[in-house]
């Protein structure tokens, strides 16, 4: 896990615990017990907006920290959907591969087809598996590493040509 999803996550579970120390139900019966003896109708309608108010107030706090836990699930996690496109696909690309070196030997293939089948990918994934970290992180950097190699490449040319 990197240094930003981690620190991310703690910071979401201090700000759970901290609700749910709170102790809003018994703050609110305490505040229901100390009204029940007030007269006065303003005070009473005044403590019921408080409490009413400090409700909503947790629960917006509440729904926002599930979202933000949903927002981190949903950064690392890949769709049933996406699996088996990306199943599909590399099952497509190993077909053109047989064609483009037929000397690799069979089995090899079909290794790499049960290795990327949906139900193997999906397994993975449940047991904590971060596809998008551990390998679409890599290639992203391959990637941004070889344009950046081209980009200096071509300025260091650029360079001694003057």
């Amino acid at each position: 896990m990197d240094v930003n999803y981690t620190t991310t996550l703690i910071e979401m579970g201090k700000s759970l615990t901290t609700l749910a120390v709170k102790g809003t139900v018994s703050a609110v019966n305490t505040k229901v017990k100390a009204i029940k003896e007030e007269k006065n109708a303003e005070k009473i309608r005044a403590t019921y907006d408080e409490i009413i108010n400090e409700l909503i107030s947790e629960r917006e706090e509440a729904v926002r920290i599930a979202q933000a836990y949903k927002s981190e699930l949903d950064r690392i996690e890949i769709s049933d959907e996406n699996i088996k496109h990306l199943n599909n696909t590399v099952e497509r690309v190993l077909e053109i591969l047989k064609v483009m070196a037929p000397n690799t030997p069979l089995e090899t293939y079909e290794q790499i087809k049960e290795l990327i089948s949906v139900d193997t990918l999906k397994a993975i994934q449940l047991l904590g598996f971060n596809y998008k970290a551990a390998i679409g992180e890599p290639l992203t950097q391959l990637c941004a590493d070889a344009i950046l190699s081209k980009v200096k490449g071509t300025s260091n040319q650029n360079k001694t040509r003057r």
